[in-house]
């Protein structure tokens, strides 16, 4: 009886999955981990241009915030699609969190950097983080566990980074974390000359801005997931091409980035979106996924060895 009670369950689950689906009234949710900014350009063209609805989609937009728990609003059926980073999904699946799949990897290359001045003359990150300065970032990034394992004994000082770049600003022997679509312009705007260095230089160098849904949502309605693909292929498609329509749209939905800086913003991130060895956008492979799961592993993140076996598909 209990076998029978939870396949019915499951059927009823992957019936309702379905249904809300098809229901014109009820919206698929896409939900991102910060404001609508270029990071996010290709997701909102597939909305501006109407790649969504061309492919039989009717999706909403909610932008997020510092902190934002997109991979567990997604676990917890809140939303329909999230934006992750790829080390947050090697860490849910480390934790049991294997109702998620990823779709589509926007960034090829980590943006996430190191922002130096220009004066201090470092040519790399290792320079940086045996200099006699102070280093601003988050401890608990895997990155800077990474760095931590990678570059020790470190000599440079390092403190909390709360955002912004007023510390750095101030002080010509202080550094920071960023990422390099953003902060970099804030400073060169403010008549900073910075030297930044990704983060992917170092070898560490997760899928970043990273379309998945549940597992169960793709047993169920493979149609949709792989329309939702392909749609926001094509938004990124003309995102690259062309972003100011759309950077006008997220500019109506965010006004603290003025248009200037979107659309430098846009064309920084193109290289890491669509490199030379890129064949199409969004793609992902095993390899890069068990690099991933290998370093997490090594530096303690995760404290088991963690299968990335279906941890994307290929749409």
């Amino acid at each position: 009886m209990s076998r029978l009670f939870v396949f019915l369950l499951a059927a009823l689950c992957s019936v309702q999955l379905l249904a809300q689906s098809a229901s014109p009234s009820a919206p698929l949710v896409l939900a991102l981990n910060w404001k609508p900014e270029p990071q996010f350009g290709g997701f909102y063209a597939a909305q501006v241009h109407g790649y969504y609805e061309q492919n039989g989609l009717d999706v909403a937009i909610i932008e997020g915030g510092s902190g934002t728990p997109t991979i567990q609003m997604l676990l917890a059926g809140k939303v329909d699609y999230a934006i992750v980073s790829a080390d947050e999904v090697v860490i849910a699946l480390a934790r049991g969190g294997s109702d998620i799949v990823a779709l589509f990897a926007t960034y090829q290359t980590n943006p996430q950097g190191i922002m130096t001045h220009a004066e201090r003359g470092f040519a790399s990150i290792d320079e940086v983080m045996h200099s006699d300065g102070v280093l601003l970032w988050q401890s608990g990034l895997p990155y800077a566990q990474f760095f931590r394992k990678k570059y020790a004994p470190l000599t440079v000082v390092t403190a909390p980074y709360l955002g912004g770049i007023g510390n750095f600003q101030n002080d010509t022997r202080v550094s920071q974390q960023c990422f390099v679509t953003s902060e970099p312009l804030t400073a060169a705007a403010a008549g900073i000359r910075v030297k930044t260095f990704l983060v992917a230089d170092s070898g560490y160098n997760p899928y970043t801005a990273v379309l998945v849904t549940r597992r169960q949502r793709w047993q169920a309605a493979p149609g949709e997931v792989k329309a939702m693909v392909t749609a926001v292929r094509s938004g990124w498609e003309d995102y690259l091409r062309d972003p100011a329509k759309t950077n006008e749209f997220m500019q109506s939905l965010n006004r603290a980035m003025s248009a200037e800086t979107f659309a430098e913003s846009a064309q920084a991130q193109r290289d890491l979106i669509k490199t030379p060895d890129t064949r199409r956008l969004g793609e992902m492979s095993q390899a890069r996924w068990q690099t991933l799961a290998d370093q997490l592993l090594d530096i303690k993140v995760v404290r088991q060895p963690v299968s990335v076996d279906g941890v994307f598909v290929d749409l």
